[in-house]
């Protein structure tokens, strides 16, 4: 079964229903599995895709409001044009970006710290949304790996509708400092020429050269890149770096979700505690 198209039709489902119900400015992506793209509102008051309790602190943090500037690298040739501007990529209603920045932008969530605690974060700490991390390579220079969101000492990578966590040929991942300490390399999900889930991997280094924990976050939909989480973790050898490691779902999240943030995360994303 292909988890990622099935979850990609229920949100695209979903957040059909959520616009019409809303009266949401939203467009649809051309191709045989239509996207549905959210419009921000005039004056930038709204978004479709956010939680207005998000939203307003979004627009209130510059350099949160700064990350929803991606531009959609597809928008020009699946979507019809706006004359207000592009389309950006957390206009998406499949954008796992979006999705943790509803979560952690959202003042209530913020401040009862359960989500933060669910996930082994510090409470009351600003989130650091496209963290740049500098992970060391074996010439002594670094690859300036850019993770999802930094709270405090804890990494997090977030996954929704993405068909998996991507390869790399085997000498992109040798080429990290701290490759060999880090795993086994020989029991790493591999082909012939490409280690598989290469963000993983690459997050994992991070974390031990940051000293960090790190956490990925899926959907308990996707049971495919669960396994492949496992898959990977099993081959880490440091043991005290494996205590750090773990993987939560959106669902526990909703569950340790404030009221408001619960019901959006139910009624735009099928997201049940």
């Amino acid at each position: 079964m292909d988890f990622a198209a099935a979850l990609r039709r229920d949100l695209v489902e979903r957040a059909q229903k959520f616009a019409q119900s809303e009266a949401l400015p939203h467009s649809l992506s051309y191709g045989e599995v239509s996207i549905v793209c959210f419009a921000p509102y005039e004056h930038d008051s709204r978004h479709g895709n956010f939680l207005q309790g998000s939203y307003k602190a979004i627009r209130g943090n510059r350099a949160w409001h700064r990350r929803l500037a991606k531009v959609h690298t597809q928008g020009r040739r699946c979507l019809p044009s706006r004359e207000a501007g592009r389309w950006m990529e957390l206009d998406s209603c499949t954008s796992s970006d979006a999705l943790l920045m509803n979560i952690f932008c959202h003042p209530s969530a913020s401040r009862d710290g359960r989500i933060s605690a669910l996930l082994g974060a510090q409470p009351g700490l600003s989130p650091c949304f496209g963290y740049k991390a500098r992970v060391p390579l074996a010439n002594r220079r670094f690859d300036r790996t850019e993770v999802d969101l930094r709270v405090g000492d804890l990494l997090i990578e977030a996954k929704l509708t993405e068909s998996d966590f991507q390869s790399a040929v085997k000498g992109v991942l040798s080429a990290y400092r701290d490759f060999s300490d880090v795993f086994d390399h020989q029991q790493l999900p591999q082909t012939a020429d490409r280690y598989l889930s290469y963000q993983l991997i690459r997050n994992v280094l991070a974390a031990y050269a940051l000293q960090c924990s790190f956490c990925v976050l899926i959907d308990a939909r996707r049971p495919d890149l669960a396994d492949a989480w496992y898959a990977v973790i099993k081959c880490v050898k440091p043991v005290e770096l494996r205590t750090e490691l773990r993987m939560s779902t959106w669902q526990e999240v909703a569950h340790a979700a404030p009221p408001k943030l619960r019901a959006f995360l139910s009624a735009k994303y099928g997201i049940e505690s």
